[in-house]
């Protein structure tokens, strides 16, 4: 599967044009779908030296994405009239999602089950209405 994934805010908290301190279990989460054969994308808005020390900062801390800011590796802007940032992934990643971004462990429960998050919120409602049940009613006469 094609993953894009967007860098400030996401994998780390908006510091822009710094970066700011991870996402908790972002590093962890991006290492476990590169080793299930995902291809994942940094799809991000910086470029230049900010965007290189994107790249950078996340490879010391063992991310190497498939391709940055494009769809593979080799796309080169010169021999593509039509080029644009815009990344043909299956599914994306990014904290200005539509009613926010959910943590890195229910993303990626998303991705290795095949779930949506529709489906990730009515297993949650299932088990919470378990774990509130009131409690049974003790009668006058049980001890």
């Amino acid at each position: 599967m094609v993953i894009a994934v967007d860098f400030d805010g996401t994998i780390v908290e908006h510091r822009y044009p710094e970066i700011g301190p991870e996402v908790p279990f972002a590093i962890d989460t991006l290492k476990m779908l590169i080793a299930d054969r995902h291809k994942v994308i940094l799809w991000t808005i910086r470029e230049g030296q900010l965007l290189e020390d994107a790249v950078e900062w996340c490879r010391k801390r063992g991310v190497e994405f498939y391709a940055v800011n494009k769809d593979y590796p080799e796309e080169r802007k010169e021999f593509n009239n039509h080029f644009s940032r815009k990344i043909k992934a299956e599914v994306w990643i990014d904290d200005r999602n539509v009613g926010g971004m959910p943590d890195w462990g229910t993303i990626y429960r998303m991705i290795k089950e095949h779930k949506s998050f529709e489906d990730m919120i009515a297993e949650a409602r299932k088990t919470s209405l378990r774990d509130h049940e009131a409690p049974k009613r003790k009668h006058w006469w049980s001890t």
